[in-house]
C-alpha cells in the first residue's frame, strides 16, 4: 500500500458556484404566471414516457394500417450492474461485509452501490450486511458485528468489519481474502481521524476461523469507542497489564438478541440484506448500555 491510499468520511460535498447564466429572451408576456408553463411541461413528460412505453410493448398504432400485429421489439431490460459472482474468475472466497448501522440513512444510500462497485470491479464476491439496531440500549458496534458473524450463513468465509461512513477512495486498497492473518484496511497512516498504532477499527478484515479463534468482540462496550482497542488485544495476545484490559468471558459465545426482521434488498441496483437486530442487556452486569 503506497503512497497516496487514503480513506475518508463520507460527507456532502460542497456545491460549486454556478456560472450566471445570461438573460432568457422574453417568449412569454411578462405577467404569465409559472402553474401553466408546470402543467405544460408536467404534460410534455407524461406524453414522450407514454409514446416510449407504446413504442417498446407494441401497442403503438402503425399508419396506414401497413404491419399491423406484427411484434414489437419488447423494451431492453436495465443492464445490472456489475457481472454475476458466479463466474470462475472471481475467486473462490467469498466475503460478508458486515456495516454496524443505526439511523444514518443519507450514508447508507451512498455506501450499498458504491461498496458493491468497488467489490465487483475486483472480483470479490461479496455480499453486504446491514446490521441495523432497532432496541432502545446504546450502540453497541461490538455485539453486532458478532450478530452479522452469526447470522452471515456458511457460504462466506471472511469478513470485513466496515463502517457505513468509510469508503475505499483509492481501488488499490485491498479487499481480499486475509489469509495471512488480520488485515487493517483503514490502518492508521490512512484513516483521516486516528492515527494512533493500535488503532484497528474502521475497517478490518478477517477470516472466520481467526473472528472465531479470538470468540469475536467484546459484548460490555455500548456507546461510541473503545471496542476495537479491546479487539486488538485479544488478536495480539497482550497482557492484561494494558490500558484495555481483555474481556476473557465475552464474545460470539454470550452475545443475547434477537433478529426482529431479515431483508434482502436493492439499493440503486446493489444487493444487500438488512438485519433488525434487538440486542439485550443484563443492566446488573454492563448498566452503562441504557441512557439513564
Amino acid at each position: 500500500m503506497g503512497v497516496g491510499m487514503r480513506m475518508e468520511v463520507l460527507s456532502p460535498a460542497d456545491p460549486a458556484p454556478c456560472p450566471r447564466s445570461p438573460p432568457l429572451p422574453r417568449l412569454f408576456p411578462g405577467r404569465l404566471s409559472a402553474f401553466p408553463l408546470f402543467l405544460l411541461a408536467l404534460l410534455l413528460g407524461f406524453a414522450s414516457l407514454l409514446w416510449l412505453q407504446l413504442s417498446c410493448s407494441g401497442e403503438r398504432p402503425v399508419p396506414g394500417g401497413q404491419d399491423r400485429g406484427a411484434p414489437r421489439q419488447p423494451c431492453p431490460p436495465p443492464a445490472p450492474l456489475q457481472p454475476a459472482q458466479d463466474e470462475p474468475s472471481w475467486g473462490p472466497h467469498r466475503l460478508a461485509l458486515l456495516v454496524p448501522f443505526r439511523e444514518r440513512f443519507e450514508e447508507l444510500l451512498t455506501f450499498v452501490p458504491y461498496m458493491h462497485r468497488f467489490l465487483s470491479k475486483k472480483k470479490i464476491r461479496h455480499h453486504i450486511f446491514i446490521l441495523n439496531q432497532v432496541d432502545h440500549f446504546r450502540f453497541n458496534r461490538a455485539s453486532l458485528v458478532n450478530v452479522g458473524f452469526l447470522e452471515s450463513g456458511n457460504d462466506t468465509d471472511y469478513i470485513a468489519m466496515h463502517d457505513v461512513d468509510l469508503l475505499p477512495l483509492n481501488e488499490h486498497l485491498d479487499y481480499s481474502f486475509p489469509e495471512a492473518g488480520p488485515f487493517h484496511v483503514a490502518s492508521p497512516e490512512l484513516h483521516p481521524l486516528y492515527h494512533y498504532k493500535t488503532y484497528v477499527g474502521g475497517i478490518l478484515l478477517l477470516t472466520k476461523q481467526h473472528y472465531e479463534l479470538v470468540n469475536g468482540m467484546s459484548n460490555r462496550f455500548w456507546g461510541w469507542g473503545r471496542e476495537d482497542d479491546e479487539f486488538y488485544r485479544r488478536i495480539t495476545g497482550a497482557s492484561l497489564q494494558e490500558q484495555f484490559k481483555v474481556d476473557r468471558e465475552g464474545g460470539l459465545n454470550n452475545v443475547r438478541y434477537r433478529i426482529e426482521s431479515r431483508t434482502d434488498l436493492s439499493i440503486a441496483g446493489a444487493p444487500c440484506t438488512v438485519l433488525n437486530v434487538l440486542l439485550d442487556c443484563d443492566t446488573n452486569e454492563t448498566p452503562w448500555c441504557t441512557f439513564g
